[in-house]
């Protein structure tokens, strides 16, 4: 872990795209309560093979111009050209975002080509070649190996390619044991991996969704955690409790023991986060 000790420490947010005007007011209402707390940056979710890409745009640049945040869109290359991918890049440019997120993204139900890219390493070096430096980008980085990875090493060396292509730092998948997190940093230092890898903290407000995000994106719920919240049954206020306990005690030990930052997945709720920032006195830490 010491190469990451020497990063300075970011905290940053992500949001989805609302999809409603009802979606929209709640997530008004969130950023307004998360803004103060000034994080490095925002990033904004996109859908498969660009099924978001207006509210996307749209999000980003509420962020950016209305709140005075850093917003960092998505952008996922599966089932796109580098057409495409060019317009996009040239959109954000021209409206003076500078930071971007790229991922390969999930094959759209129903379309059969994956498009000119097919690896998200390819797209991080098609936006070198169109952009120079001009944006800092993020990669995904899955602690507990990517789903569809055949192995660790191999997802372990995919890593590094989107790293060699250009990456200048990367957000983990959720996870809920640190020890996955330090021994994939020690991986990483092995191979001679040297950005800041932050990891993605998911907080825990719904039993039944956290299992279901957990499933499809390959993070382990630990059995104790498991057992505790089967327990609490439909009790969602000692699960939120909870929840805020253990993803505090998580965040707490990744800090003490150098993670250079957190970056939470908020799904556009306020209350979780706020907790979790409040008990771990990151008073404006940006």
């Amino acid at each position: 872990m010491e190469s990451q000790q020497k990063f300075p420490r970011i905290f940053s947010l992500e949001f989805f795209p609302p999809r409603s005007p009802d979606a929209e007011q709640t997530f008004q209402r969130t950023l307004d309560r998360l803004a103060p707390l000034r994080p490095r940056f925002c990033s904004v979710t996109f859908g498969a093979a660009g099924s978001t890409r207006e509210k996307t745009f749209e999000t980003v640049c509420n962020i950016q111009r209305q709140q005075g945040l850093e917003a960092a869109p998505h952008i996922s290359c599966i089932a796109s050209t580098r057409d495409n991918i060019r317009e996009v890049l040239e959109g954000y440019r021209s409206n003076g975002i500078r930071h971007i997120v790229a991922l390969r993204g999930d094959m759209p139900s129903g379309m059969l080509s994956a498009g000119e890219f097919r690896y998200a390493n390819e797209l991080v070096t098609f936006i070198r070649e169109e952009t120079g430096d001009h944006f800092h980008i993020e990669v995904a980085a899955y602690p507990e190996m990517h789903p569809q990875a055949p192995s660790l090493d191999a997802d372990l060396r995919n890593f590094k390619r989107k790293v060699d292509a250009g990456a200048n730092s990367a957000i983990t998948q959720y996870f809920f044991n640190p020890e996955g997190y330090f021994r994939f940093i020690d991986d990483c230092e092995r191979l001679g991996i040297d950005i800041p890898i932050v990891p993605g903290i998911m907080p825990i407000t719904n039993h039944t969704q956290i299992a279901r995000f957990s499933e499809m994106c390959g993070a382990d719920i630990p059995r104790w955690m498991r057992k505790r919240l089967e327990g609490f049954g439909d009790d969602r206020s000692a699960i939120r409790a909870f929840g805020l306990e253990v993803i505090s005690d998580l965040c707490r030990r990744l800090l003490e023991q150098g993670a250079p930052g957190l970056h939470f997945y908020t799904l556009n709720q306020s209350e979780a986060v706020l907790g979790i920032w409040r008990n771990l006195g990151l008073d404006n830490p940006a």
